[in-house]
């Protein structure tokens, strides 16, 4: 059996922008059955909200002394979080992100750390279910987690633990997330993956725990939905190109079926009408989905599923080759010498 880790402390980073309505939740739910044997500190990174979020954190604070709010000058997530991480105290040597579009079980801050040492991982990432506020919202929840529209992503809506190569992120240990330098503050989206190649790229494990499972709020409107997988898609372009070989199969099946679709399109029109079947027998698809999805749940709200599936595909594919053409990227290379070994840990 391997060495246990001695007990250290926990610092949780909340990176926030105008969250005034889900921050008290997610507070609320992050200090649900702490562990009895770890200090637990949170740092809420605030953006420059003006809705009413820091007030909220501050009426927090006032009720609980481990809530702290900080200002995020870069106002991003990944700034945030490294932010965070430059603010750990000497004892605190697990550090875990949350996020507010996000609903947390009871106790996830003790399963998190829990899974870090037993596993002797440096990164711990968790299964995402999907959920919808609106009618359009829950449809784009209901096929969010199916093949059609994550590709069968093990860290969305995933029932399988083990070592992988990327996943949502929930904590590490503060020395891995040091020693690969933390986020790169230039990525607005697709920044966990980004560091995701760093970590394994540099000999560290991430291991996926099952058990602990997230409900993420989709975006609630096709506009929202549309603007946020155009960013995913030109932040994974990127990433791409920095971390050759990052990119999987399926991810790479969506702009290509794209792509052919519109080709196809055109050249029914302009060609031969035959190519039209394509981009028919895929708007059927969508239609079968849409009514499978309606049926399943009974809502007719699920047949616009197939349109939030679309808006996915198309919005990620444009997002991805407008990327590829007008970002230029920088292979990422090993650092050189051995990889770093959290000091937590006993070196294997």
């Amino acid at each position: 059996m391997p060495a246990t880790p001695p007990v250290g402390a926990v610092l949780v980073a909340i990176p926030v922008l105008n969250e005034v309505e889900r921050i008290g939740a997610v507070l609320d739910q992050l200090r649900l059955d702490l562990p009895q044997d770890r200090a637990v500190r949170f740092l809420v990174l605030d953006g420059g909200s003006r809705d009413g979020t820091q007030a909220e954190v501050r009426r927090a604070a006032l009720r609980d002394p481990r809530v702290e709010l900080v200002h995020n000058p870069g106002r991003l997530q990944s700034a945030a979080v490294n932010l965070a991480a430059s603010l750990a105290l000497p004892e605190e040597i697990f550090l875990l992100r949350c996020d507010a579009h996000t609903a947390y079980p009871a106790g996830f801050v003790g399963a998190a750390v829990d899974a870090l040492v037993e596993r002797q991982a440096d990164s711990v990432v968790v299964p995402m279910d999907s959920a919808g506020t609106t009618a359009f919202g829950k449809a784009t929840a209901w096929v969010s987690d199916t093949p059609l529209g994550s590709g069968g992503s093990a860290h969305r809506g995933g029932r399988t633990s083990g070592f992988v190569d990327h996943g949502h992120h929930a904590g590490w240990t503060i020395a891995c997330f040091r020693a690969v330098g933390g986020y790169d503050e230039s990525y607005s989206h697709n920044e966990d993956a980004e560091l995701d190649c760093r970590i394994v790229g540099m000999g560290m494990r991430i291991w996926l725990e099952s058990d602990i499972r997230l409900t993420y709020f989709v975006r609630p409107t096709p506009t929202a939905l549309a603007r946020q997988y155009r960013n995913y898609g030109r932040g994974r372009s990127r990433t791409a190109r920095r971390h050759s070989g990052s990119i999987r199969l399926r991810q790479m099946a969506v702009p290509s079926a794209m792509v052919t679709l519109a080709l196809a399109a055109v050249g029914g029109l302009l060609i031969d009408p035959l190519l039209l079947a394509l981009p028919a027998i895929y708007l059927a698809a969508l239609m079968v989905v849409s009514i499978h999805v309606a049926l399943r749940h009974r809502a007719f709200c699920g047949l616009l599923a197939g349109l939030a599936a679309f808006l996915m595909h198309a919005a990620w594919t444009w997002g991805f080759l407008v990327g590829l053409i007008t970002i230029r990227e920088r292979r990422w290379h090993f650092p050189g010498g051995l990889p770093v070994i959290p000091a937590s840990y006993p070196a294997e």
